[in-house]
This record gives C-alpha cells, sequence and structure tokens, in this order.
C-alpha cells in the first residue's frame, strides 16, 4: 500500500447540468483521521460515493489503498463503507447479518464467530444478537452497520453520520474506536455534522462548499481562520458562509453602472 491511502485527482460529478463536485483532489496518508466537512447538499455524499466506487465520477481519478476506484471488485476488499443510512437486512438479525458479512469477505463461519461475539460485545449488542435488525431501534441498526463496515479490518474506512442516532455512551464507543483504528494504521475518512467529534480525531479537516473543496488544513491551523473565535463552529461557518459584496464589489457595480446624467460608461 503506498504512503497515501487516498488519492483524488480532479474528481468531478455532474448529473444532468448541475454540478455535485467540481474538480475535488485529495491526498490523505495512510493512518490518519480526514475530516471531512460540508453543509447539506455540499457534495460530502457525492463524494464518499464515488471514493467507494457506487457512484462513476463524470471526470477525474482516485485511488483508495493503492486501487483505482474503477476496480469496484478489488476495492470492496480493501474498504469499509457506512453510509448515513446503513445497508442492514431487517429480516436477518445481528448475528447473522454479520456473518453474510463474513461470507462476502471470504470468512468462514467459525473463523468470523469469534469476531462476530467481540464487537457485538463492544457496542452492547450482544445480548441482542439472536433479535431481528426490524426490532433494533435507529441506534443499534446504526451499530450492526459500524460493524459491518469495520469488521473485514480494511485498509480505508468511509463513515458518513456515525454517531447519529446514537446515545452518548454509545456515540463515545464510535469515537474511541475511531481512535483505535488509526493506530493500526487503518485510514478513517470522516464525515459529520458532530463538529466536537472531528475537532477530536481528525488530523486534517478538509471543508467542501458548493461542491468544491475550499479549505483543507489541520483543526488548529482551520480554527485559527475563524475572525470572532479560535473554534471550529466559527471557521466552519466563516469558510461555508454566503460570500457577501465588498467595498471593492460596490465600487466596480457602482463604477459599471449607468450616469445618472445619461451618460455611458464602458465596461
Amino acid at each position: 500500500m503506498t504512503e497515501d491511502a487516498i488519492v483524488a485527482d480532479g474528481l468531478t460529478k455532474r448529473f444532468g447540468e448541475k454540478t455535485a463536485v467540481n474538480d475535488v483532489s485529495l491526498s490523505i496518508p495512510r493512518g490518519t483521521v480526514y475530516g471531512f466537512l460540508g453543509p447539506n447538499g455540499a457534495g460530502k455524499t457525492t463524494t464518499m460515493r464515488m471514493l467507494t466506487a457506487l457512484t462513476e465520477p463524470t471526470a477525474g481519478s482516485a485511488t483508495v489503498a493503492g486501487v483505482p476506484v474503477s476496480n469496484r471488485r478489488e476495492l470492496t476488499q480493501h474498504i469499509g463503507y457506512l453510509p448515513a443510512d446503513p445497508p442492514v437486512f431487517d429480516e436477518l438479525t445481528a448475528w447473522e447479518q454479520l456473518r453474510h458479512v463474513a461470507r462476502l469477505h471470504g470468512m468462514s463461519d467459525g473463523d468470523a464467530d469469534e469476531r462476530i461475539e467481540t464487537l457485538l460485545d463492544r457496542f452492547g449488542l450482544l445480548a441482542d444478537a439472536d433479535e431481528r435488525i426490524a426490532s433494533y431501534s435507529t441506534g443499534m441498526a446504526k451499530k450492526v452497520g459500524i460493524i459491518a463496515a469495520l469488521f473485514h479490518e480494511p485498509d480505508v474506512v468511509f463513515l458518513d453520520e456515525p454517531t447519529s442516532g446514537l446515545d452518548p455512551r454509545a456515540a463515545r464507543t464510535v469515537r474511541d474506536t475511531i481512535a483505535d483504528l488509526v493506530t493500526r494504521e487503518m485510514t478513517v475518512f470522516l464525515s459529520t455534522h458532530i463538529l466536537p467529534i472531528v475537532d477530536e480525531l481528525a488530523d486534517t479537516i478538509g471543508v467542501i462548499n458548493e461542491g468544491a473543496l475550499v479549505a483543507e488544513a489541520p483543526p488548529t491551523e482551520l480554527k485559527a481562520l475563524a475572525d470572532e473565535s479560535p473554534d471550529l463552529e466559527t471557521a466552519f461557518l466563516e469558510i461555508t458562509a454566503e460570500r457577501e459584496p465588498d467595498a471593492a464589489d460596490t465600487r466596480s457595480a457602482e463604477a459599471g453602472a449607468p450616469a445618472s446624467d445619461g451618460g455611458r460608461t464602458d465596461v
């Protein structure tokens, strides 16, 4: 595996005339947490879907764990992905769901069972392992999705809102798990609206707005961009704010406006 776990060059995705992601380039080192922030509709999920080979780019290229995203079959062996709505089967139990995941990765039931038990216990689901997922709360189903994404110990894991719907104790388990993953040189691509999690865990933060990567820096440097106070929320709000015309813009507009005496200014 290369030093950079994720490399993207000019990733672009258009849906008809709408550009959802525009010329995004990334170089994310192995064994780091990359926090990916942006307002709703900014292009976060589309970017993650391109990096996980679920959406084909309109332009640009990317490799993840050294594998081109165009090679979906090979890529799936190296990545884990938790979308905002975890892909679990309601009719299965948690144990059956995770056995299904293990089989997809070529693991026998015997080899998988010990790991299933360990992970279910870590996330407080062992007592409910034989209940159908249809009976689970939103948070419990999310936990199963997290375990499924991490089960085969991928080189790179993509987590989209991993703590949404979780109680504080479960959310802390997720945060501790992410911190533990990077000690094993796993790379975590983390998208969330819970800014304290990103502030605590991320080595680098990328901010996407209107489909473009508008800022990228370690948390301390990103917070230093805030004019009002050095915190991540303020920096994020300022970076993604709609741009207001400044005095220079106003003067320029006035210079090009028709003169009050009916004269004309060439522009």
